[in-house]
């Protein structure tokens, strides 16, 4: 496993999106306690989760406390693992989500965030999605407090603007750590946001990376993989390996800044994902690629 930078710290090149684990349809508990276990023991140092990864009303922080769970029985080390957590959104139970960013819910919820998880003070706390009804100014100030007070010991924003990372650089400056958007080869409209973290240091986080890229059966309950025939898939047939590798290992071409959190509900599937991290594409794949992107 490759490694990339988080606030100073070595996180492996492909983290793991937790989401799936705790959402609808999600597995019962001994198999993702297994998939988190599959991540660590194929190198994934950095785990992606949120207080809003949950299915039903009344559980806020049920992919947290799994998360704790799953570390808490580990039998190897888990003291290199980052635990990306995220605040300013809730589910209430309907399928639907909600935004709430205001600064006292925001400090609430991270307090919360760091006792499911069992730690101090959380090693990255990401605002999850700007609020319309809140100023950003005050959302981001919010961070600045739970950085002052020790809470988290750095900082993230998510689905944002180049002018919203901007404005938060000014607010947090060394504290703001990575940015998380969507960017995939399917979903390229942060590319953007993917360069300006790159000039500011910042770590930039694709969600839903997999994006255009036809899921496989590792994905799936054991059916046949798609039939979708890509560019991707391509040139994962001559490397001997999945689209999904070939997919991400594009991502981490993009800059070095990015590290993607492809998210998994199955012990093979982010095994696979993992070793994007050692897959490196010549100048003729990526251009190849890079062709076959669309628009």
């Amino acid at each position: 496993m490759q490694y990339r930078t988080i606030a100073h710290a070595a996180v492996g090149a492909i983290g793991l999106g937790a989401m799936p684990l705790s959402i609808e349809h999600r597995p019962d508990e001994r198999r993702a306690i297994a998939t988190v276990h599959a991540a660590l023991d194929a190198g994934v140092t950095l785990i992606d989760t949120a207080d809003s990864y949950h299915w039903h009303a009344g559980e806020a922080g049920h992919n947290e406390l799994l998360i704790a769970r799953a570390l808490a029985r580990y039998g190897g080390d888990t003291s290199g693992v980052l635990v990306a957590t995220k605040g300013g959104r809730g589910r209430p139970g309907d399928g639907s989500w909600t935004v709430d960013a205001a600064p006292a819910r925001l400090k609430r919820a991270a307090e919360a965030s760091a006792k499911r998880l069992g730690v101090d003070a959380i090693g990255l706390y990401q605002l999850h999605k700007p609020d319309p009804a809140v100023p950003w100014a005050e959302s981001v100030g919010a961070l600045r407090e739970l950085l002052d007070a020790g809470t988290i010991r750095a900082a993230g924003i998510s689905n944002v603007t180049t002018a919203q990372i901007r404005q938060a650089h000014r607010i947090l400056g060394e504290g703001l750590a990575s940015v998380q958007n969507r960017y995939s080869p399917a979903v390229r409209d942060s590319e953007p946001q993917l360069r300006l973290s790159t000039r500011l240091g910042l770590a930039f986080l694709p969600w839903s990376p997999l994006g255009g890229i036809s899921r496989s059966s590792l994905d799936g309950p054991g059916g046949p993989a798609s039939t979708t025939v890509t560019a991707f898939h391509r040139v994962a047939a001559g490397r001997g390996v999945s689209a999904q590798q070939v997919a991400l290992a594009w991502l981490l071409a993009r800059s070095p800044a990015v590290i993607p959190v492809p998210g998994a509900s199955r012990p093979l599937s982010i095994t696979d994902s993992a070793r994007a991290a050692e897959l490196t594409l010549s100048v003729r794949e990526l251009e190849l690629l890079e062709d076959a992107l669309p628009g």
